[in-house]
């Protein structure tokens, strides 16, 4: 629960790092291709114009993050909307104010990004590359950036200002570890003997013709660029792979091989510097008549290693402090350094084994350069490539012949595919998303996408089938099943009800499961979070109200699979501090700090946006 509430603490700050760094990859990677010069704003911030073009790049990203999830297509474009509309009084606002961050701190921010990291380190061919697919500069891009880290700068400064009390945790633990007692019965889905008749067949087919569609469809051809094809066209010579093996000796390079053991003479409130140091000093000379591990099993403050003669393993740079790895680094093998300090104390540290490293032969190492090599080369082709693909799908709309044969690649089609399923190609769902968006319907080229590292791909519609209806003879088995089902539900719905009112009543749950054969199921003592109940009856366990005395809370609930409950929530029980929340006490005021922190900031935008010059056009919004 501290987890989720530090989680949801973020949100709003996650939406703003997101969309500010995502959007120059997935909402405005690229113009629209047609004359927007006459066509009517959505909303408008100020002077800062949002069009309908950009609600539905906003709304592609949506769904992207949604894929697999049911939600409203007009309901996510408003939200869309409503985002971009606060983000961007915020920017304007903080803007305003004179916040600031340098080009350096952008900088530094980018190179940090796994986007344009390759093996963990900043590849600057790959932030050309992703930069160049979407037709951003640098220069561009590190605005955007500073934007948005000027805008995490001001929710910072609200959040991280705030603070909970005592009171506050407390209330937090009283409600999290309440207990709750219940008992519900399941009531079965009722068997309906009554058919559907004709009539009701056909008007609920005429009400519900959009779930009984053929949907729509569409097949692409389409370009792509691989680094792997790349690589294996690269010409290779010998003479061009010892030069680069002479350039790049680090890769092929064995690291020297150190490995140490220490032991240690702790400082604290019983041991002070002095005392630590004199016993050093003197286990340093008794080292001359006894063995190091032995010694370090008697005498060493480091009882983990001291079981295996103060053994600390390989010797890595980056761990230890850098007065232990500068001695540590310098000992020859079998050699004892002198008492060295650090926050832990002073250690004794030996050279336990030294394989010192070194340059592979080239012969040996052939087959790892001509690899190395060929990526090399391959990436530098392939952001060249990179750059050619994204300019000429742009400057050449209406096909991609062109690219093609500039490229040297070939023209690739699809099969027909929907928005939620495809094969090859179109089993991507960054494909799908892009063949059915509004660029690529109205028959222009697709912006690059990439489909990880080393993969564009520009699309181009084949072939776009709109959906269409079926008829009432093709799914009226459908029909008639829904239908039945519904029967079955309303039943259902009606036993439910007659036994809540019974129970409400004040008959017991008992006596009526017992009256309609239903078994009763106890639960004593649940906790939120805690318990193995299903999540939705779980949560609405914790929601329902208190019981009056004496008299139970009755409820109902639906499960996602459709089942019935009633449910019958006898008594609650205030939560106490346990031993182990009292070890959360501080992350638990930190998160709810944290929270209503980000309430506060939510309110100051919201304040924000009241105060600003915001137009939102009704008749555009909603196309």
């Amino acid at each position: 629960m501290l987890t989720k509430i530090r989680e949801k603490s973020q949100g709003a700050l996650a939406w703003v790092i997101l969309t500010l760094i995502c959007v120059p990859f997935a909402l405005w990677g690229i113009n629209n291709y047609l004359d927007t010069g006459k066509e009517a704003a959505v909303a408008s911030v100020g002077d800062r114009d949002f069009y309908q073009r950009d609600v539905n790049k906003a709304y592609e990203q949506y769904s992207q993050n949604l894929q697999g999830l049911s939600v409203d297509e007009q309901t996510l474009k408003t939200q869309a909307l409503q985002k971009l509309i606060k983000d961007e009084v915020l920017l304007q606002y903080v803007h305003a104010e004179g916040l600031v961050i340098t080009d350096d701190e952008a900088r530094e921010f980018i190179k940090s990004l796994p986007y344009f990291q390759v093996d963990g380190k900043f590849s600057d061919t790959q932030y050309k590359t992703l930069l160049s697919s979407q037709r951003i500069s640098s220069g561009e891009f590190v605005s955007r950036i500073k934007n948005a880290l000027t805008m995490e700068q001001f929710q910072h400064s609200i959040i991280d200002s705030s603070f909970s009390t005592q009171y506050d945790v407390e209330g937090f633990f009283k409600i999290q570890n309440q207990q709750r007692d219940v008992d519900f019965v399941a009531v079965p889905l009722q068997a309906s003997a009554e058919k559907p008749t004709d009539e009701e067949i056909s008007t609920y087919y005429q009400q519900h013709q959009a779930l009984y569609q053929m949907p729509e469809q569409v097949s692409v051809e389409y370009v792509e660029l691989i680094l792997e094809d790349i690589a294996k066209k690269v010409v290779l010579s010998d003479d061009k792979l010892k030069a680069y093996y002479d350039d790049q000796k680090e890769l092929f390079t064995n690291p020297e091989r150190r490995k140490i053991s220490h032991i240690l003479f702790s400082i604290n409130d019983k041991i002070t510097e002095k005392e630590a140091l004199e016993k050093a000093v003197k286990a340093k000379n008794e080292l001359q008549n006894k063995d190091f591990s032995v010694l370090a099993a008697e005498v060493s403050d480091d009882k983990l290693t001291a079981k295996k003669g103060g053994d600390l393993g390989l010797f890595n740079v980056g761990v230890m402090e850098k007065s232990f790895e500068d001695a540590a680094s310098t000992l020859k093998l079998g050699e004892v350094s002198n008492p060295v300090r650090s926050a832990f104390g002073y250690h004794l540290i030996k050279v336990t084994e030294l394989v010192p490293g070194g340059v592979k032969p080239f012969d040996s190492v052939k087959n790892d350069v001509i690899q190395a090599y060929q990526k090399a080369q391959a990436e530098n082709a392939f952001f060249e490539a990179g750059e050619k693909l994204t300019e000429m799908s742009f400057e050449h709309p209406d096909s991609l012949q062109t690219v093609a044969t500039n490229l040297g690649v070939a023209v690739k089609k699809s099969s027909l595919f929907t928005k939620d399923k495809g094969e090859g190609v179109a089993a991507e769902d960054k494909i799908r998303s892009t063949a059915f968006s509004e660029e690529v319907l109205q028959g222009n080229n697709s912006a690059p996408v990439e489909l990880g590292v080393g993969r564009l791909v520009v699309v181009r519609l084949l072939e776009h089938k709109a959906a269409t209806k079926r008829e009432l003879s093709e799914v009226k088995q459908d029909v008639v099943s829904e239908l039945t089902k519904q029967k079955a539900q309303l039943q259902t719905d009606q036993k439910v009800k007659k036994i809540t009112e019974k129970l409400r009543a004040g008959a017991s749950i008992q006596a009526i499961a017992a009256e309609n054969n239903l078994s009763v199921k106890a639960e004593k003592g649940l906790v939120r979070g805690k318990n193995k109940l299903p999540e939705t009856l779980s949560n609405a366990i914790f929601k329902a109200a208190k019981p009056l005395e004496g008299k139970s809370t009755i409820f109902n609930v639906v499960l996602p699979t459709g089942e019935r409950l009633i449910v019958s929530l006898s008594k609650v029980t205030v939560g106490t501090l346990g031993e182990d929340d009292k070890k959360q006490l501080e992350l638990a005021k930190k998160n709810i700090a944290n929270a209503f922190g980000q309430t506060e900031f939510n309110q100051t935008l919201n304040s924000l946006q009241r105060k600003a010059d915001v137009t939102v056009n009704a008749k555009t919004q909603t196309q």
